[in-house]
């Protein structure tokens, strides 16, 4: 009744908007009851109040409808505290949130999604679990043909879980100090690992193969000699890299939280994996090597 522009018309040279006003003692109604005196036609001619034809509730309503795939759909917006991880966030909104609300029960035709940078984040695991696979599987296919072997890559790729090991217990370290999530670039370092860890594997089962193809050692002997002579450019790169990481652990500054994680699970990966390797490699390679 306040007006509804309907058209835009021309007034000489002047382009204006023509709006359809109800009367002015009824467009500057205060109350809510003024709606009932609103006049209508009725089909014979005659002007009556709404009032006679229905009864005015004063109740509440959205003030618009959004349908999402053809679905009614209400959205509220959550903002988690910048101290608070969105992974926990989520947790904590299907835990305390939406698990007793359908445990209560919902009507048949309702439906609770969670979106926005939540949905996002569910997305970014799924993507990462993939990649964390497909890293292994081209590490494994990669070293299949160089080595011409389905079972020395398995070897190698026995250091992998091992700096996974590491990796944990470099966060586990950090957060002693630091107040260190479990966020994408922390895992982003596990999926690094895969293509640095391997490296001092395949320097002894490289090595040992030589000893064994062209000095004709016996195996034995050729897994002792690639061990006693690969064990210096092991940790030499070992700790080249862990060095090199360092700074991204253990120096403060602005930003420094973001490759905190990251940091630390490739220098405790690294760490873990240069040790343990050689106690590894060498008993499996001497299980599947021939003479």
């Amino acid at each position: 009744n306040d007006g509804l522009r309907i058209e835009e018309i021309t007034v000489g040279a002047e382009r204006m908007d023509l709006t359809l006003k109800g009367d002015s003692a009824f467009a500057d109604g205060q109350r809510t009851q003024d709606i009932g005196n609103f006049p209508v036609i009725a089909p014979n001619g005659q002007v009556i109040p709404i009032s006679e034809l229905s009864d005015v509730i004063l109740t509440s309503g959205p003030t618009e409808i959004r349908h999402r795939e053809r679905l009614r759909t209400i959205t509220l917006e959550i903002r988690p505290s910048a101290s608070i991880p969105l992974e926990t966030a989520l947790e904590v909104m299907q835990e305390k949130v939406m698990a007793p609300l359908t445990k209560a029960g919902l009507p048949g035709d309702t439906r609770m999604t969670i979106s926005g940078a939540a949905d996002q984040l569910t997305l970014t695991w799924s993507a990462l679990e993939a990649n964390l696979l497909l890293a292994l599987v081209i590490v494994y296919l990669v070293m299949a043909v160089l080595f011409e072997s389905f079972i020395l890559p398995l070897v190698i790729l026995v250091s992998v879980p091992v700096a996974g090991a590491g990796g944990v217990v470099g966060l586990a370290a950090i957060n002693m100090a630091y107040a260190q999530p479990l966020d994408m670039l922390t895992l982003l370092g596990f999926v690094i690992l895969i293509g640095i860890v391997v490296n001092n594997a395949i320097l002894l089962v490289h090595q040992s193969q030589y000893h064994l193809r062209v000095d004709g050692m016996s195996v034995t002997d050729a897994i002792k000699e690639a061990t006693r002579n690969r064990i210096r450019p092991i940790f030499m790169s070992t700790l080249t890299s862990v060095f090199g990481m360092l700074p991204l652990v253990v120096f403060p500054g602005a930003g420094s939280e973001l490759y905190r994680g990251l940091g630390s699970v490739v220098v405790g990966g690294l760490c873990l994996s240069a040790l343990l390797t050689l106690l590894l490699v060498p008993p499996l390679l001497r299980l599947t090597l021939r003479p």
